[in-house]
């Protein structure tokens, strides 16, 4: 079994979802009675936020650097972190770590190309959205992404940080951004759309009215988590 070491509180209410996830998938693998071994660093969401907003990706690479060697002192033995934004420095951060990383984008490139799914929308923080780490995993397997407008990138940023990162659910942010999804749908003609923020399926789970299927990155990563645990 190896114990996996969590990179937390980017934001906080997904690292929570992680836990219950984590512990979840688990135990729907043993018949013992038992909880994983697991070490979760929970870092400051609003230093990280200043960095990426400066575009100091130096910075970001160091911060992250330092705690995984936190988390690898501690006893982990390969890392992940529980956030998709910081994947913008994940290939120089995995060169420098001390311990193996699993990458969220990786996971949910794998997910995609196992579907058959050419042609995806992406939603996330504005940061995932116009960054290229995306792309960059995606071009190599042949599948295309398309962001939104920037006008609704900018909706979608501003619920994502002003809402969802404190735990804030509310109806109309979610009709809005399904009509976005849709419109995409129909305009841009994605097949699929990728949650690329994981404090998005907390209020885009189990989206039964949507004519396409949703990429829970959250889900996908921890399902990767516990077989690497057990691998």
């Amino acid at each position: 079994m190896k114990i996996p070491g969590i990179i937390g509180g980017l934001g906080p209410e997904s690292t929570i979802e992680y836990y219950r996830m984590l512990i979840a998938a688990y135990r729907a693998r043993t018949d013992d009675g038992s909880y994983p071994p697991m070490i979760v660093n929970s870092l400051d969401l609003q230093r990280m936020v200043r960095l990426v907003t400066a575009n100091d990706l130096a910075g970001v690479t160091a911060y992250l650097l330092d705690e995984v060697h936190r988390l690898a002192r501690a006893g982990a033995e390969f890392g992940a972190i529980a956030a998709n934004t910081p994947h913008l420095v994940f290939p120089a951060l995995q060169k420098q770590s001390p311990i193996p990383l699993l990458s969220i984008v990786e996971v949910t490139c794998r997910a995609a190309d196992q579907l058959g799914l050419k042609r995806l929308g992406l939603f996330g923080a504005r940061f995932t959205m116009a960054g290229r780490f995306y792309p960059d995993v995606f071009d190599r397997a042949g599948i295309s992404l398309i962001s939104p407008s920037a006008a609704e990138q900018d909706y979608i940023h501003q619920k994502y940080m002003g809402e969802l990162m404190h735990g804030i659910i509310l109806p109309e942010t979610r009709a809005g951004l399904l009509a976005i999804a849709e419109r995409m749908r129909i305009e841009n003609q994605i097949a699929g759309l990728i949650l690329g923020g994981t404090e998005l399926p907390l209020i885009l789970r189990d989206v039964e009215e949507a004519k396409m299927p949703f990429l829970d990155t959250t889900q996908l990563h921890v399902e990767a988590i516990v077989e690497r645990m057990f691998s």
